[in-house]
């Protein structure tokens, strides 16, 4: 290995189920492919496990940031890569108040002589103050912060100037990265139905709508199963082929429970019709990209989402996909790759549907827009090589005192 400095990353890590966890998990694997001259290890909380792991992060404490701090001031990193998502670094006190991620800002403020890069998961278009406020302080402790859009960019400068502040000039656009090494063919469908045992289901036809993923309040899956018997009985009329409906994933969050009883009631109906299926499994790993290869398209239907963990997946297969809008980062991506549909109401989402499913070339119009996307601007290969940049710049903000300025976006 050598004796190069480490790339530490800050972050939650698996087995946590959750989604910055597994972003993590991913990213680390190719960040550690585009330096395999350094370690690249993790700081997690307790809950994270695995080799180059310290569990140290304890949100139970008010002080959990001086923990770290100490570990990395002991690790002497290359940089310090930090995943951002307000509720990973929240501290309640002992009447339930929240701190505002007040130890996250602490946090960098400790660490300030070493490359800081925080990558934060959620920036929305219009900011309430006390976002507004904490992105902005963010910027100010950060040397590099990324973000995963163009849009957030732009929408920073409308949304500080709004307030009369001055925009921060340290923010580098690096997309939510996407593996390039999942994208099995037509060919490989019947042997993946078969290893994930969809091929005993006798109703389960050759054509497939998918919705994949963790079952929550904002993955509106009811938007879909509703209106989903007469969709199948038009896609019959109008192209002769038999489709179902693939729903799978699994509840995580037990304050999804309601949500996730409804979705699940309306599936039994569809499938008592032989219309549909529910396939229950943890949307982690292969198993994830393998469920929705087996799809034709995909659905999408969130609604509220800033960017997904989800359309990463979709993007890896370039699978077509119909997606929500105005819905930021899923409409963003979905503009930018030209890889999908979007609808605004259940009746755009019906007609987008019945055209996917009707239409192979559109299909494979959209398929090749993906392949194109994923190749040149999102897969983890580029990413990781854009992270590298941000490192450096960082590094080079330590060693000459001068602040990072990259030009706005407009």
């Amino acid at each position: 290995m050598g004796n190069l400095d480490p790339i530490v990353i800050v972050s939650s890590y698996p087995p946590r189920l959750c989604g910055i966890a597994t972003f993590a998990e991913e990213a680390r694997e190719f960040i550690k492919k585009a330096n395999p001259d350094r370690e690249v290890l993790v700081i997690s909380h307790t809950d994270g496990q695995g080799e180059g792991v310290f569990p140290i992060i304890d949100i139970s404490k008010g002080d959990w940031w001086k923990t770290v701090a100490r570990e990395i001031y002991h690790l002497r990193p290359y940089a310090v890569h930090l995943e951002h998502e307000y509720g990973l670094y929240e501290h309640h006190d002992s009447r339930g108040v929240g701190d505002g991620n007040e130890g996250f800002l602490d946090l960098l403020t400790a660490i300030n002589e070493f490359p800081t890069i925080v990558e934060p998961h959620t920036i929305h278009g219009r900011m309430t103050n006390f976002e507004a406020d904490f992105v902005y302080q963010m910027c100010v402790h950060a040397r590099v912060v990324l973000f995963k859009c163009h849009y957030q960019k732009w929408r920073l400068e409308w949304n500080f100037v709004g307030r009369g502040w001055p925009t921060p000039r340290n923010v580098m656009v690096v997309p939510h990265g996407a593996r390039p090494d999942r994208r099995w063919g037509i060919k490989d469908i019947k042997a993946l139905r078969k290893e994930l045992g969809l091929d005993s289901v006798p109703h389960l036809g050759e054509h497939l709508v998918g919705m994949v993923g963790w079952i929550q309040s904002n993955k509106r899956w009811d938007i879909l199963t509703s209106i989903w018997e007469h969709i199948q009985g038009e896609i019959l009329k109008r192209s002769g082929q038999n489709w179902d409906l693939l729903a799978a994933g699994a509840m995580r969050d037990p304050n999804h429970l309601a949500d996730y009883h409804y979705y699940r009631e309306q599936l039994k109906v569809l499938e008592k019709k032989r219309l549909a299926h529910y396939f229950e499994f943890v949307p982690r790993g292969d198993k994830y990209y393998k469920v929705m290869a087996i799809c034709d398209f995909i659905v999408l239907p969130s609604t509220d989402e800033t960017q997904s963990g989800t359309l990463a997946r979709i993007i890896a297969l370039n699978k077509p996909y119909i997606t929500t809008a105005p819905m930021e980062g899923l409409t963003a991506q979905t503009l930018e790759s030209e890889g999908g549909l979007l609808f605004t109401t259940k009746e755009r989402l019906r007609d987008q549907v019945i055209l996917m499913a009707c239409n192979e070339n559109l299909r494979m119009q959209l398929g090749e827009n993906l392949k194109k996307y994923l190749d040149e601007v999102v897969s983890w290969e580029v990413v990781a090589q854009q992270y590298n940049a941000a490192y450096e710049l960082a590094r080079q903000s330590i060693k000459s005192g001068r602040a990072v300025n990259l030009p706005l976006e407009f």
